[in-house]
């Protein structure tokens, strides 16, 4: 992994430098343990080799585990930017193996949540700075409505909420969608069903979170698409190498690069809609 002291130029030429924030996609969950930090590590680099260029903010310092997942050990991680050693474009690291940029964080220090406001808002922006310098920048959330998640969550043009058929993980998805919806952003968010058994399966999931939505909160948050379960994941999890290198092929890889599409499809509906503002 290259240390790198400020983030590279998007490699679109030609096209006009996205608006503040319209670039940042967040990804959360009501709850663990549903794959969140796979899939946001999975997205960016499809994302990647669709040929954006990427950066991945591990925005879950508590519990961060993307640079776990990858196997790397950076040298600078978000911690030194919150204690205010650096800025946050002097911590960026190239992940060679996938083409993409991390903003690693740093697992058992103290959580985002214990951050004072105006340090939480000046880290805030100085994500939407750097974001500028890139075509997305997907933002791997702690689990929860925290107000650290919630920040993040509105800063982004869009929230993919991670969810499984658990009830537990409907539950707490269906509890983040309401809060969100109190919070006036509801409109930004987006379903994700992962370890879907089948297609059937995972509509049925979205479904049953979808008219829990209608009917209590009148709103319908739109599916981003569904991942399949697939023994392929824990494997490359196991390996610490992302799917798209180890299997490539997998159902889990294919699906998640259906959602790579979509996902992209919105930052440029996101940037449309800012310019034209």
């Amino acid at each position: 992994m290259t240390e790198k002291s400020a983030p590279l130029k998007s490699p679109q030429t030609g096209s006009p430098a996205f608006q503040r924030g319209s670039n940042i996609i967040a990804v959360a969950s009501g709850k663990g343990g549903v794959g969140k930090t796979w899939f946001s590590i999975t997205l960016a680099h499809a994302l990647t080799k669709a040929g954006r260029r990427v950066l991945l903010f591990d925005g879950d310092l508590g519990l961060a585990n993307v640079d776990v997942q990858l196997g790397l050990m950076p040298k600078r991680d978000l911690n030194d930017v919150i204690r205010g050693r650096l800025g946050l474009d002097k911590v960026i690291q190239e992940y060679e193996e996938g083409g993409f940029d991390i903003v690693a964080g740093r697992s058992g220090q103290a959580s985002l949540s214990a951050l004072p406001s105006q340090r939480l808002a000046l880290l805030r922006d100085q994500l939407i700075d750097v974001a500028s310098e890139y075509d997305v920048v997907i933002c791997d959330l702690g689990a929860g409505v925290d107000r650290t998640v919630r920040m993040l969550s509105a800063t982004a043009s869009a929230t993919l909420l991670i969810s499984t058929d658990e009830p537990t993980s409907l539950t707490d998805a269906y509890a983040f969608i309401k809060l969100g919806n109190a919070a006036g952003m509801s409109k930004n968010i987006n379903i994700v069903v992962n370890m879907a058994s089948s297609v059937q399966e995972g509509e049925k999931t979205y479904k049953t979170l979808l008219k829990a939505c209608e009917n209590f909160l009148r709103i319908s948050p739109p599916l981003a698409g569904m991942v399949r379960a697939d023994v392929k994941v824990k494997e490359t999890i196991r390996s610490q190498t992302p799917i798209l290198i180890r299997s490539p092929n997998a159902d889990a890889a294919a699906d998640v690069e259906k959602i790579a599409k979509y996902v992209w499809q919105t930052v440029q509906n996101a940037h449309r809609r800012s310019a034209s503002a």
